[in-house]
């Protein structure tokens, strides 16, 4: 029997993302199979504490996971995307390395208004930095796709050096700690003979030259940090953790180097009502027992609007009644996927005397003719 996720980290079940993240850390460098080489009960606890990270920081799954445990994953799709109960495809390592490396696959990319991590090109000119933000949605905007204006930080090119960091009406100048090279080189003796160790240059910062005198607007950086608006065009079916990148609305290179790119990553935000599992939308729908036993015709909201569903008589708790395309657009080809809604009868808790008088002569009629034989049945 599967154990409970939340008991597998060793945390409350209010706990917030930070905690489980640093719960997961502290269990899987103790149970990680490098530090227990051969020790198979260490591996398998690698793996579930890589489990339960993995459905306790993802919003949908956690969500339903709260509502209906390990068969609610399960029955609702959620463990055949990630390979839990069946291991299809599911890397246990992938996880550590993402939580390790920075989180949210982008540890190559700088961190949120990095002003550093400029790259050279082949050209000998530097990039500037990749820039990564965040991107707030609702299921609404991703129904439907939406244009949002976002603010950047970023750095931009000082206009009163014009990126060169002298000051104006001076140059730049000849490094002359490097003598233009950009690096250093010095020799050092070993017992293995004389060794060469090449290090970029501190004075220059290894371009090769310095201002002559500092311009005072970027303090001879030849960048300074600017606000930029630009519009993302979100396309419909975006999935939390997508991202795209926008070409050239990163950093801008020192001395006028060309820019990095903008890594726009999409955040779905929780619904009041629904939850989304890849582009099939769950809903709760709650009647009562009369609807139940004698059936009744209810409008259901959707992302789209509200329609009518039959709900047919002698429907049971937690029946799955679908309506077809009434889901999110699916983000690679043409339509949508579905709308569930589960039902749920709601057993009154506190009855009226009226109430109480109809379910005991129903209960009699229920009686004389055997209407529960069979009180007990297998738990699925």
């Amino acid at each position: 029997m599967a154990r409970d996720y939340y008991e597998v980290l060793g945390v409350s079940k209010g706990a917030s993302d930070d905690e489980i993240k640093k719960a997961y850390r502290k269990m899987a460098m103790k149970y990680h199979p490098d530090k227990n080489p051969g020790d198979k009960a260490s591996e398998e606890k690698f793996k579930e504490t890589a489990e339960a990270y993995s459905v306790l920081t993802d919003s949908q799954k956690r969500q339903m996971y709260d509502q209906f445990g390990h068969a609610g994953l399960k029955n609702n799709g959620f463990g055949g995307s990630s390979g839990f109960s069946g291991g299809g495809g599911f890397d246990p390592f992938d996880i550590f390395r993402e939580v390790f490396s920075g989180g949210g696959g982008f540890s190559g990319f700088e961190d949120l208004f990095s002003g550093g991590g400029a790259r050279r090109s082949r050209g000998g000119s530097r990039t500037g930095g990749d820039l990564k933000i965040r991107l707030a949605l609702t299921l609404e905007d991703i129904n439907e796709g939406v244009t949002k204006k976002v603010k950047i930080k970023r750095m931009d090119t000082c206009r009163a050096c014009e990126g060169t960091g002298a000051k104006p009406g001076t140059s730049r100048i000849t490094c002359p700690v490097c003598h233009g090279s950009g690096e250093i080189r010095e020799m050092t003796r070993s017992l293995f003979g004389q060794m060469v160790n090449v290090r970029p240059c501190t004075n220059c910062l290894g371009e090769g030259s310095v201002a002559e005198q500092r311009c005072s607007t970027c303090e001879g950086n030849g960048r300074v940090k600017g606000i930029r608006e630009i519009s993302v065009q979100v396309p419909a079916g975006v999935s939390n953790g997508n991202y795209m990148t926008m070409n050239g609305e990163g950093n801008v290179g020192p001395r006028k180097g060309t820019r990095g790119d903008l890594i726009v990553i999409f955040d779905e935000k929780e619904h009041d009502i629904f939850i989304r599992n890849e582009d099939n939308i769950y809903v709760n729908l709650h009647i009562s027992t009369a609807e139940a036993v004698l059936g009744t015709e209810v409008e259901i909201p959707t992302l789209n609007g509200r329609v009518k569903l039959t709900i047919p008589s002698g429907t049971q708790s937690a029946k799955m009644l679908r309506l077809k395309q009434k889901g999110i657009p699916h983000l690679h080809h043409h339509g949508r996927g579905d709308q569930i809604v589960r039902v749920q009868v709601d057993v009154p808790n506190n009855p009226g005397a009226p109430e109480k008088k109809l379910y005991k002569e129903l209960l009699d009629v229920e009686k004389k003719r055997g209407a529960v034989v069979n009180r007990f049945s297998k738990i699925e």
